[in-house]
């Protein structure tokens, strides 16, 4: 027995210094554009930086277009699914996790392909369109979490109670979604959208390919033109990924914690 939990304690510490050592060394590396002493100059020049801010002020406003329609798109599918629709649980399961088979640049150019400035619906023309057509696109890469996040907090409630009960005191279904459904998996919508925030910040070929400034082209542009700047940035992306893993990870927390509404 003491032997076991050595080897997985030693198993645990090769796994850990995989990902945290590199992480050191970029975080130590960021430090050095001061000569001979350790500074947060690349970080300072990072922040000073006005593309930087409006970069990820785009990308933070994208992000949220991005989770509420989701959301709004995700969790009354869920819901009439698993109400009404169970047999076609499997093929909206397929279509939700074609965006991990197919590539984002074959996405993003079947999406100029069908919106450009010769199509019916020309959203390439305009800057306003092409940024909605940027919001589709991060939906479209956040289907496979958002989807399966929200369907499993769905399993945990009973869908057809609770319609049943809300129906019989005379609610609409609008009423129903938002008033019944939409508090009892706000955990597993908020697990999708902390994932979606993830993906939006780094994601580069589509933000690329439709020409919006968005923090990921930024930071291949300053990883090709600087020395320290891009080890600065590399870590804020990992403590924007790592925070909202955490935060994730106690929305989780909560969502077994709290009591389902009857």
């Amino acid at each position: 027995m003491k032997t076991n939990r050595i080897g997985a304690w030693i198993a645990m510490a090769i796994g850990a210094s995989y990902f945290v050592i590199p992480l050191i060394g970029t975080f130590e590396f960021s430090l050095r554009m001061r000569r001979g002493e350790y500074s947060f100059d690349a970080y300072r020049s990072v922040f000073s930086d006005m593309q930087f801010r409006e970069t990820f002020g785009y990308s933070m406003l994208m992000a949220l277009l991005t989770i509420v329609f989701g959301m709004l798109l995700v969790v009354p599918t869920a819901y009439w699914v698993r109400l009404r629709l169970p047999q076609m649980r499997p093929v909206v399961e397929f279509i939700t996790l074609l965006p991990l088979v197919i590539p984002a640049i074959v996405i993003v150019f079947g999406y100029l392909r069908m919106y450009n400035s010769s199509s019916v619906l020309p959203l390439t023309g305009s800057t306003t369109g092409t940024n909605v057509l940027l919001v589709f696109s991060y939906i479209t890469l956040s289907l496979p979490y958002m989807y399966r996040a929200v369907d499993t907090a769905m399993r945990a409630i009973d869908v057809r109670t609770l319609t049943e009960a809300a129906q019989s005191l005379g609610a609409s279904w609008g009423t129903i979604l938002f008033r019944c459904i939409f508090p009892n998996v706000m955990s597993g919508v908020l697990s999708g959208a902390f994932i979606t925030l993830a993906i939006v910040m780094g994601e580069f070929t589509m933000a690329a390919l439709l020409n919006r400034p968005a923090f990921g082209p930024y930071l291949q542009l300053v990883g090709a033109n600087k020395a320290y700047e891009p080890s600065a940035l590399s870590v804020i992306a990992f403590s924007i990924t790592w925070l909202s893993m955490g935060l994730l990870n106690l929305v989780s927390r909560f969502g077994k914690s709290a009591p389902v509404k009857a």
